[in-house]
């Protein structure tokens, strides 16, 4: 008798457990769709229609359009399948009705395995139409030349094996080991900590024989019009990038060529009024900047495993464009590139003065080149400042933001929630259903988070002693874009999904450096209403001479990985007229105008009178006659599509949404 009971055991478990799936699609199933609503605006129905929506089915969560399309030809014929670029979601259009309906039965809660080899379940909705705002298309920057196939395949596996990387670093061709490439330095080498070459100490050798021939090939067809006496070789693994520059004016002369060797990347060239460019540039191609682009664009190449490209046979380089029909995702290899240029002789007389190290009075300042310095910036100008104006900075943060909150109070009764970087703690009270944690960097913070009541301790974002997996959600509230490189940034996001549970989310905002978002001023530039005693004020501290709009020269730091655009403030002179307090490491940015520059000191006027504030002189700051003190906080302002570029290179998580909230860049992550 006992068998038919064990039998019906097992059958009743294995309906409960059927039914507990059903139970956890449907969940995942509404989820999506009240995400879609919300977020992006795409009505789901509850009927069958020739349209399908496929959340955590898009490039934006490493799902390519060779990998999808397949499986969803099997149950019928696809008119389109849509990939909006960045977006977690893809939408596939049948034939018929029918057709749609088979996919939607075999294919809602199935899973695949993604281009990086992780599990993904796919999550079906209908809708009636798959809609989608074409981005806009720019032509290639002025300048701009890209020849396909300038070399035979036999020549790259020449100049590929031609590469020595076994050689000391200490040889004649200084090669270096920087922390995301491999370098060496031909007839002169360059020189990070100042982005610039000794021009009166040529490396021995010069360039390698095996170039002669090509560069002399190059100069009567015509591709480039002076002879290069200096190449720079990069080797780049998969993941690995380069920020966003100018090469330095007063050390190179017009024309910037490389050829890529290995493997095709595609390259981000920006202007300075925020219109960006993405180029395709094929294995075996070469790059040729002259002119305006050569010095008013900035270029660089955005740290990840995988490019956004066109799915097109015959597509090979140029623009990438905005046709999500053609969109898909291109693994990358280990890319090789051979850039030559030509040491400038004499003074740069270009006509982009504004951007042009060599028409200005002062040279731009330095970036830090290692962990080190970076925490060394981050002491003097985020800890140190915080701890001196807490008082006024509290004073100042009162009002909660409706999408923070909006947020905490959406997650489940009950749930554990961690504030990294609470400052005064403004967010710790919203939902008095959750058990909420804060802790900051900054002492003075944390006792006024205490003084309210809250639970809250100091340290370091970095390394937070929690429990890892202790928490059912994570806030971090701009705090990542004070962490000065891009190491440092990504590792705080890496310590905010450590303490996440399985499922767990975490909401970051990070200062953004687009203020004009869709034709509308950031809160931040509408509140540009400055008295002329203020504007003065803030004349002194800067210390500037009117110029603002100017961009990072020279080549990229070491230590940089982020998909930035690297610009500096290139202030003029002003010598003696600012005190030795002032840092002449980074631009100082005006309050309340547009960034022209990712990494700046951005000043907070003290006031004298707010409690232990009083009478107060930050460490860092200057104080103009007759005006509160002013101190300096470092600041990296994020790009559009940055902060998601450092989210996804970490393996264990997804995006839920990207939105720009009131000028900050914001991202909802899941931890798988």
């Amino acid at each position: 008798m006992a068998a038919p009971s064990i039998t019906m055991d097992i059958s009743h478990q294995s309906n409960l457990k059927l039914r507990k799936t059903e139970r956890k699609f449907l969940r995942k199933q509404n989820k999506a769709r009240n995400t879609l609503l919300r977020h992006e605006g795409i009505e789901t129905v509850s009927y069958a229609t020739q349209n399908l929506v496929i959340a955590n089915g898009g490039l934006g969560n490493g799902v390519s359009r060779q990998q999808l399309f397949p499986v969803f030809q099997a149950w019928g014929t696809v008119d389109a399948l849509l990939m909006p670029p960045n977006k977690p979601y893809a939408f596939i259009m049948y034939k018929t009705t029918e057709e749609a309906k088979r996919a939607y039965v075999a294919l809602h809660g199935k899973e695949i395995v993604d281009d990086l080899g992780q599990k993904i379940i796919l999550y079906l909705n209908f809708v009636e139409k798959a809609e989608w705002k074409p981005l806009v298309l720019h032509d290639l920057p002025p300048g701009l030349l890209v020849v396909e196939e300038i070399i035979s395949s036999e020549d790259e596996k020449m100049l590929l094996e031609s590469v020595n990387w076994a050689e000391d670093a200490d040889s004649k061709h200084c090669q270096k080991f920087l922390k995301h490439r491999r370098v060496k330095h031909f007839g002169y080498e360059f020189h990070y900590e100042n982005n610039n070459v000794d021009k009166d100490k040529p490396l021995p050798g010069g360039l390698p024989d095996i170039c002669e021939h090509l560069l002399e090939k190059w100069l009567k067809e015509g591709y480039i019009k002076h002879k290069p006496d200096q190449l720079t070789i990069n080797q780049y693994e998969p993941g690995h990038g380069i920020p966003a520059h100018i090469d330095t004016h007063s050390a190179f002369e017009d024309e910037i060529v490389s050829l890529s060797l290995g493997s095709e990347i595609v390259m981000d060239f920006k202007h300075p009024d925020g219109v960006t460019v993405q180029v395709m540039l094929p294995r075996r191609s070469l790059l040729v900047m002259t002119g305006e682009c050569r010095y008013l664009w900035t270029h660089g190449i955005t740290p990840r495993k995988f490019d956004t490209v066109q799915a097109s046979e015959h597509y090979r380089s140029g623009i990438i464009t905005s046709d999500i029909g053609d969109l898909t995702l291109n693994k990358r290899g280990v890319r090789t590139s051979f850039t030559f240029r030509r040491v400038r002789r004499t003074p740069c007389n270009c006509n982009y003065s504004q951007v042009c190290d060599g028409q200005r009075k002062e040279m731009l300042p330095s970036f830090p080149e290692s962990d080190k310095e970076a925490s060394q910036l981050e002491q003097k100008y985020v800890h140190r400042v915080y701890e001196e104006i807490a008082g006024h900075f509290s004073s100042t943060r009162h009002s909660p933001w409706p999408c923070i909150a909006e947020f905490l109070k959406a997650l489940p009764s009950g749930s554990i929630v961690a504030d990294i970087g609470c400052g005064n703690g403004k967010y710790l009270g919203i939902n008095k259903e959750l058990y909420m944690v804060g802790c900051d960097r900054s002492e003075s913070l944390v006792t006024i988070c205490r003084e309210r009541q809250f639970q809250a301790f100091v340290c370091d974002a970095l390394a937070v002693p929690m429990r890892t997996g202790s928490c059912d959600a994570c806030i971090s509230i701009a705090v990542i874009h004070h962490f000065a490189s891009a190491e440092r940034r990504v590792a705080a996001i890496q310590e905010l999904v450590r303490l996440l549970r399985p499922g767990g989310t975490a909401l970051i905002y990070v200062w953004a450096m687009e203020q004009e978002y869709n034709n509308q001023k950031s809160k931040y530039l509408r509140g540009n209403r400055i008295n002329q005693g203020t504007k003065e004020e803030i004349a002194r501290a800067t210390s500037t001479e009117g110029v603002r709009a100017d961009h990072r020269l020279g080549e990229v730091h070491q230590d940089s990985a982020s998909s930035v655009l690297s610009t500096n403030d290139a202030q003029k002179g002003g010598e003696g007229k600012s005190r030795r307090g002032t840092s002449s490491e980074l631009p100082i940015h005006t309050n309340r105008t547009s960034f022209h520059s990712q990494d700046v000191l951005v000043p907070w006027h003290l006031k004298k009178n707010t409690g232990k504030d009083k009478a107060t002189v930050p460490f860092g700051s200057i104080e103009p006659q007759n005006s509160s003190p002013i101190c300096h906080r470092y600041y990296h302002v994020f790009c559009g599509g940055e902060l998601e570029a450092a989210c996804q290179t970490l393996g264990n998580v997804s995006i839920l949404k990207s939105y720009y909230d009131q000028g900050n860049w914001c991202v909802i992550l899941q931890k798988g």
